[in-house]
């Protein structure tokens, strides 16, 4: 059977300030056009369907049209989660009936879950969820990480599954070794908010979404699809692609890939201003692009979003290289500072920096006896 991986759609996006929703409009138009090329038997969605929990009107509007196209006018089964970015209860609504016409949104995982069977591949959908509500389903106290929330849910899995035939996991989560942006909400403090690869060798191929690039991990069977298209200045050069998976009968998996690309691209150009407005340069560019521009001028300007906007309407961030060397200087200077000072006095620090309260020594026992609890569990995993 042949499935598209895609994930992270993040429709709503607000980046510095614009809506990202028409551009999406024409990113989803490429990937229909694709199933329409591809003819597969499924579409995954890896989760963060929406850029936040309560999404804009025409966010909402987008993926109301685009399922409907998809899974009705189309007839394509669609197994899709929620991410870390969706709200689980806005997504599950009426899920009990969409699988009626093949539409199986999960968004909270079940110890009784059944996996979605298409064509004989199996697909366990599992949508992010902080340790919390894994461990009160499982009633385990024990699981505190991301990895181990991730793990106990693993297991529970394969303990029903038939290896006889391919199964597919769906996931939204953070890989140990996986590179990410600017875009992606931190899961959590620390690395706690990641799971170990090895979690997933049971299953043919495993699905995921979180982070943004197609090439945040290598490995054969487990892949990220990345995001739509491009939501931060960190991803200006990373590719949009969807996934073309085909199990054959002996379970073999073939990967291939579909490019995505937006009518406006995300990119960073440097330069002086004089030369960023002569025309000898602005008419090799693409003007209307979403922009990051850095300037390398010295001295005072007047003015000069104004005036680069006049030509590239889109900017959305502007630098000063002088800035940037200024602030780079200071970074180096707070953390020479910083040098050889303790947790204790790194934290007391802070403290005086956010309260007005009086630091003592019941504060700093009880401060020490936490970081020591922490220290214990990381040598214990």
């Amino acid at each position: 059977m042949k499935f598209i991986h895609t994930a992270d759609w993040h429709l709503g996006k607000l980046v510095h300030g614009v809506y990202m929703t028409e551009d999406q409009k024409q990113v989803i138009k490429e990937l229909i056009d694709i199933l329409i090329e591809e003819q597969p038997d499924a579409l995954v969605i890896a989760g963060d369907l929406y850029d936040r929990s309560v999404p804009p009107t025409d966010a909402v509007n987008l993926l109301n049209d685009t399922l409907h196209t998809i899974n009705v006018d189309m007839n394509i089964p669609i197994v899709a989660i929620s991410g870390n970015h969706d709200s689980s209860e806005r997504l599950s609504f009426g899920a009990s009936w969409y699988r009626k016409s093949n539409l199986y949104m999960t968004g909270k995982w079940l110890p009784n879950q059944q996996p979605v069977e298409i064509k004989g591949v199996r697909f366990h959908p599992v949508p992010f969820s902080d340790p919390g509500p894994i461990r009160e389903v499982l009633q385990q106290k024990d699981l505190t990480s991301h990895h181990d929330a991730m793990k106990a849910v693993v297991e529970k899995i394969v303990e029903k599954m038939d290896l006889s035939v391919p199964n597919v996991f769906v996931g939204h989560a953070f890989v140990l070794g996986g590179s990410t942006s600017d875009s992606e909400r931190t899961l959590s403090v620390g690395g706690s908010g990641c799971v170990g690869g090895e979690l997933f060798l049971p299953f043919t191929y495993t699905a995921l979404g979180h982070l943004h690039s197609p090439d945040a991990i290598k490995h054969d069977t487990i892949h990220y699809s990345g995001s739509l298209m491009k939501y931060s200045f960190s991803e200006a050069k990373q590719r949009k692609i969807v996934k073309v998976v085909e199990i054959n009968e002996e379970g073999a998996v073939t990967v291939t890939e579909k490019p995505l690309k937006a009518e406006r691209d995300m990119r960073e150009i440097k330069g002086y201003l004089q030369e960023l407005m002569d025309e000898e340069f602005y008419r090799t560019q693409k003007r209307d692009d979403f922009l990051k521009i850095t300037l390398l001028d010295d001295g005072a300007l007047i003015d000069p979003m104004n005036q680069l906007r006049q030509i590239y309407p889109n900017v959305l961030h502007l630098e000063r290289k002088l800035a940037l060397r200024d602030q780079s200087k200071r970074t180096t200077a707070s953390l020479d500072a910083r040098e050889g000072k303790t947790d204790i006095d790194l934290f007391k620090e802070f403290y005086d920096q956010v309260t007005t309260s009086d630091w003592s020594l019941q504060k700093e026992n009880k401060l020490t006896t936490v970081l020591q609890h922490v220290r214990n569990k990381e040598d214990q995993s």
